[in-house]
C-alpha cells in the first residue's frame, strides 16, 4: 500500500496486505477513528484492494483502471449509501442498497457499499442492514466508517472486521507536513503537528486553505504566476481524464483564486497566499482575462462538453 496515502498504522497495513494477497478479505469492515485520522485514505486503499485487477501479490497497485476509478471516486461498483443533506440515512436507502446488492457487479470484482456516517444509522437501519450482512452474495462487501463504533449494535460489530486507526508520533506527522508543504514556515508546521494530536488530516486542516488545496491547484497558481505556457499545457493535459464534476470543482477553485488575486492587486487583505503570489506576478488585465476564460470553461463543463476539449480551450485562452 502507498505509505503516503496512509501513514503509520503498520499493524492495519500488514493485516490488510496479508488478506489482500491471500484473497481472504472480509465481506464487512468497520473503519473507526476521529476526523482527520486517515479514515478516507484507508477506505480508498481498501476499496482499491477489493477491485484491483493486478495479480494478488501486487494489489492494490493503484495504477490499473479499476484502482484509478476507485481513487477518482468514479467506480460504478463502489456505492456510497448516504444523504449529506440529512442527519442520517433513511431506512428506505438501506433497503434499496440491500436490494441492489443482489445485482451482479458492473465491472469490478466486488460490489462495495460504503456507509460514511455509520454512527448515525438508526437501530432500524442497522437491523435492516444486518439481514444482508448475515447472508451476503459472494461479491457483496460492506464498509462502515465511524468516529464512534460504540454507537453501532453489537450484532453489527460482531460481523465486521474492525480497523481502528491510531494517532501517529508527532515527528512522523511533522515529516509528512514538511514533504507536502515545503514553503510553509518551520514554526507553522510545528504548531500544526502539535494541534493535530497525532492525526495528519487534522494537522493539514490547521494550516488553512492553501495547505489543503489540491496539488493541481498549486501547480496552476505557480505556472500562471510565471506565465509558463508549457507548464500550463502540461498541467491541463494531465487533467484530461477527470470526470466533469471533479473538473468543474477544480476550475471553480481556480476561478476563486484568480478573483482573490485581483482583490490582492487592489490592496485587499485576508486573501489566500497563492492568490497573493498570482496577484503580484501578473497584470490586472491578465487576471481579468483568466477569470473570463475560467468562467467559459466552467460553462463548458455545465454543458457536458468533454474534459479534453474544455481544457484545450482553457489552455489556449490562458
Amino acid at each position: 500500500m502507498d505509505t503516503e496515502l496512509l501513514l503509520g498504522n503498520e499493524r492495519i497495513k500488514t493485516r490488510l496486505y496479508a488478506a489482500i494477497r491471500a484473497e481472504s478479505l472480509s465481506h464487512c469492515y468497520l473503519i473507526s477513528g476521529p476526523q482527520g485520522s486517515g479514515r478516507k485514505p484507508l477506505l480508498r486503499l481498501l476499496s482499491a484492494g477489493f477491485q484491483c485487477s493486478a495479480a494478488p501479490s501486487q494489489r492494490p497497485c493503484l495504477r490499473c483502471a479499476q484502482c484509478r476509478k476507485v481513487l477518482a471516486g468514479t467506480h460504478p461498483d463502489v456505492i456510497i449509501v448516504d444523504d449529506p443533506d440529512k442527519q442520517s440515512v433513511s431506512v428506505e436507502q438501506v433497503r434499496n442498497a440491500r436490494a441492489d446488492a443482489y445485482i451482479q457487479p458492473n465491472e469490478g470484482n466486488k460490489k462495495l457499499y460504503i456507509f460514511p456516517r455509520a454512527q448515525n444509522l438508526s437501530p432500524q437501519c442497522q437491523n435492516t442492514l444486518l439481514k444482508i450482512m448475515e447472508e451476503p452474495p459472494e461479491y457483496g462487501v460492506f464498509l462502515l466508517v465511524t468516529d464512534n463504533p460504540e454507537k453501532l449494535l453489537p450484532t453489527i460489530r460482531s460481523r465486521a472486521a474492525e480497523l481502528a486507526l491510531s494517532p501517529l508520533p508527532q515527528p512522523v506527522v511533522l515529516a509528512a507536513l514538511q514533504r507536502r508543504f515545503p514553503t510553509q514556515s518551520a514554526d507553522a508546521l510545528q504548531q500544526a503537528a502539535i494541534a493535530g494530536s497525532g492525526f495528519l488530516g487534522s494537522a493539514i486542516a490547521q494550516l488553512g486553505a492553501d495547505a489543503a488545496v489540491l496539488e493541481s491547484t498549486k501547480t496552476f497558481a505557480a505556472v500562471f504566476a510565471k506565465n509558463d505556457r508549457l507548464g500550463l499545457i502540461a498541467l491541463t493535459t494531465s487533467m484530461e481524464r477527470m470526470n466533469r464534476d471533479a473538473l468543474r470543482r477544480e476550475l471553480e477553485d481556480w476561478l476563486e483564486l484568480t478573483g482573490q488575486a485581483l482583490l490582492s492587486r487592489a490592496g485587499a487583505s485576508g486573501v489566500r497566499a497563492l492568490a497573493k503570489t498570482m496577484g503580484a506576478a501578473r497584470t490586472k488585465q491578465a487576471l481579468l482575462s483568466a477569470t473570463q476564460a475560467l468562467r467559459r470553461a466552467i460553462e463548458y463543463c455545465n454543458a457536458n462538453v468533454g474534459a479534453a476539449h474544455t481544457l484545450g480551450m482553457l489552455a489556449a485562452d490562458l
